[in-house]
């Protein structure tokens, strides 16, 4: 993230909190930043100065910033990666979490490109394959075990272990041909040994959903957990669904990984009624998901918000519990002293119709609105991602949208 420099003190007026634990105001409240970024004073009708930026909240939202745990941001190094500022700040989102876009063979230009010169908060999963999601499908990053180079995996770890907090799996037919669920349990042989969790994409089987559950453990993702794929949904199969149900209670954090392909507004609404929640929503942004069906992260909230999930429990998990994957510190959020970091949203009545990754629509009656980012003493504008016109794509294997 980019150092700042010292600004003129923001304020922050009439802004509701919500999301900052047991020392959350009950009601709205002024917050003044100094010129480096930390919170000065927190309370109601503070004194406005000439000296300072102010913005008016009218009554909106603030919570802690906004954590995407699921994004593709490698633009330039594969060729799926969206930029950063399509998906971040301008959007509410104050830190992107990459999964996997690069590997050990590619992760310093990551770094050099992307992590360092950008004013969001970036960390990453990185792939277990050395050449991470460079040509995305067309060329598999785990074909077979010369695809994989634990040396080296261990050493850039070592070398940006500040950037990167866990070790991402893609575990599906499409990426690993026959080779089933060898390479998630190489991958958390190697999480093992870093002391860092795994992230794994579950999808067309092999390897099975089932599989990949018995080889994680606690503090381990998996992604894509409300997919509507044969072979792969939790509502096909009872015993998936109680397996998933009992793994989530040992501590497996179940991520929703939207993307192109992977959640289903029927999965999920029969998920949540029967009491499966997921524990952080995520976007699986990227070039082929941004414009259909994804579009960015406050619309993601409104689908799980629409399929039943709790307002509180949305707020949290794109808060707290991706927060703690990262182990980025959630404590004392509003207390003088702290960096600013927020986003402030309305939750407003809608009739938008969204779509999921199956192609069911819903509308959305609730939506989230990001009105701005705070991060450190800036105020950046924020709103929803409004997705371009589709163009139908011919691929070898048949067409479609992007």
């Amino acid at each position: 993230m980019i150092g700042q420099q010292e600004r003129k003190p923001l304020l922050l007026t009439n802004v509701r909190p919500i999301g900052f634990g047991a020392e959350t105001p009950g009601s709205a409240v002024d917050i003044l930043i100094d010129g480096n970024g930390r919170i000065a004073q927190v309370g109601p009708q503070l004194s406005v100065s000439c000296e300072m930026i102010c913005v008016d909240g009218k009554g909106a939202w603030i919570s802690p910033g906004w954590i995407d745990l699921h994004v593709h941001i490698w633009h330039g190094g594969t060729d799926i990666s969206v930029r950063p500022s399509e998906c971040g700040a301008e959007r509410g989102v104050t830190t992107l979490v990459d999964a996997g876009s690069a590997g050990e063979a590619n992760f310093h230009g990551f770094r050099q490109y992307i992590i360092e010169p950008s004013r969001e908060r970036i960390k990453a999963f990185l792939n277990l394959g050395s050449i991470g999601l460079v040509a995305c499908n067309r060329v598999s990053e785990l074909r077979d075990i010369r695809d994989i180079d634990l040396d080296r995996i261990l050493e850039c770890y070592s070398e940006n272990s500040e950037h990167i907090v866990g070790i991402k799996v893609r575990a599906s037919h499409v990426i690993t041909g026959s080779w089933g669920v060898t390479p998630v349990k190489l991958g958390k042989k190697i999480s093992k040994i870093l002391k860092v969790p795994m992230m794994v994409h579950v999808g067309e089987p092999p390897a099975l959903y089932d599989e990949v559950l018995e080889v994680l453990g606690p503090g381990d993702v998996v992604t894509h957990c409300f997919n509507g794929k044969a072979g792969s949904s939790i509502l096909e199969d009872e015993d998936l669904f109680d397996l998933a149900q009992r793994c989530a209670g040992e501590g497996i954090r179940l991520d929703i990984g939207h993307g192109g392909a992977s959640f289903s507004f029927k999965v999920a609404e029969a998920a949540i009624k029967r009491g499966l929640m997921p524990f952080s929503i995520s976007t699986d942004l990227h070039g082929h998901s941004m414009n259909f069906p994804v579009w960015d992260l406050a619309t993601t909230m409104s689908k799980l918000l629409c399929v039943g999930m709790p307002f509180d429990k949305v707020v949290a998990a794109v808060t707290h519990a991706p927060a703690s994957v990262i182990k980025l510190s959630m404590e004392n959020r509003l207390a003088v002293g702290q960096r600013a970091d927020f986003t402030v949203f309305d939750l407003v009545d809608s009739d938008v119709e969204a779509t999921d990754s199956n192609g069911d629509v819903a509308v959305l009656e609730k939506l989230f609105e990001p009105r701005y980012a705070v991060i450190g003493s800036e105020a950046i504008a924020a709103s929803r991602y409004i997705p371009r016109a589709r163009r139908l794509v011919r691929h070898s294997h048949g067409y479609s949208y992007r």
